[in-house]
């Protein structure tokens, strides 16, 4: 029953970790050139488009319930609108690698705001196994190494992001995947909708313009790609792992990022890594699994005599 059930949701999980690794790259490209929040704006437009014409596909309609609208514009700050930023404007100052390790303690958050929001019951196992992702993600980011301000503020702006990622998580099991009636799409549509009003009223109140016409094609390329994949795609997929696997073992797709965002990190964009990063992410891995409880030994049947 437990390989039939990690067989059910692992293959999306993969997907989306694959998807959000490389979203730090396109992030990188775009902050070269745009405002975050352009950034965050751009790639939450694209999400929603995409979205709403799946949600035409499917011939679902958008939520009409006024609580669930209001559940969506909390989750939506959360999740989207301010991490959404807050990783805009760090990527200017740190490479895409640190950016998804920051993002990778993001199981560490969710799982203190799950206990606190009583939204899943916290075993040894998970505990033991998010303290040691914790250990991993410090190895990886070489904290016994000094990091001058501008590196320092774009790192605390990242982390200030895997918080806000804690905190959205355990929201959305408290109050909305697994107890709403709608499918997966519905639901990530109204968030991503939300999310899309808001930023354009920030945006707007900020003196910043929506678009800028007079980007490089590369960062019209990246917005796409960052919102068809990493917002609208991401999302659908995120809501229909976390109602298959719950919070806590969903946000734990953080810890595969950096492997990800090392591969176009280093490749594409000619960022370097040390020993220290690698090692890290060996100790992610196994976290992952103990957090998983695949490293449990199972327990024998007791002998059913026979009649």
């Amino acid at each position: 029953m437990r390989s039939k059930a990690v067989g059910r949701w692992l293959p999306g999980f993969l997907v989306l970790a694959a998807i959000w690794g490389n979203s730090f790259f396109f992030i990188k490209v775009a902050v070269g050139s745009l405002h975050p929040l352009q950034v965050s704006f751009g790639r939450m437009a694209v999400g929603a488009a995409v979205l709403l014409v799946a949600l035409a596909i499917s011939r679902n309609p958008l939520p009409r319930d006024p609580g669930l609208w209001g559940h969506f514009l909390v989750a939506s700050v959360v999740l989207t609108t301010l991490p959404f930023t807050l990783f805009a404007y760090g990527e200017q100052y740190v490479s895409s690698v640190v950016a998804s390790i920051w993002n990778a303690t993001t199981p560490l958050c969710t799982l203190a705001f799950t206990l606190i929001l009583r939204a899943e019951r916290s075993t040894p196992s998970r505990v033991t196994g998010l303290g040691l992702g914790f250990a991993g993600v410090m190895v990886v980011l070489g904290v016994w190494q000094p990091m001058d301000g501008g590196q320092l503020g774009g790192s605390l702006a990242c982390f200030g992001a895997a918080l806000c990622y804690g905190v959205g998580g355990a929201y959305m099991g408290r109050f909305i995947t697994g107890r709403r009636p709608e499918p997966a799409v519905v639901l990530a549509t109204g968030q991503l909708v939300a999310g899309t009003v808001q930023l354009a009223v920030i945006t707007l109140v900020a003196g910043v313009p929506l678009v800028d016409l007079g980007a490089p094609a590369e960062v019209w390329w990246s917005l796409a790609a960052l919102g068809g994949l990493g917002t609208g795609l991401a999302y659908l997929l995120l809501y229909w792992v976390q109602a298959q696997a719950g919070v806590t073992t969903t946000s734990t797709v953080t810890y595969l990022l950096p492997v990800f965002a090392a591969g176009s990190g280093v490749v594409v964009l000619g960022e370097t890594i040390s020993w220290n990063q690698p090692m890290g992410a060996v100790i992610i891995l196994i976290a992952i699994a103990l957090a998983q409880g695949a490293l449990n030994r199972p327990r024998k049947r007791a002998a059913v005599p026979a009649a």
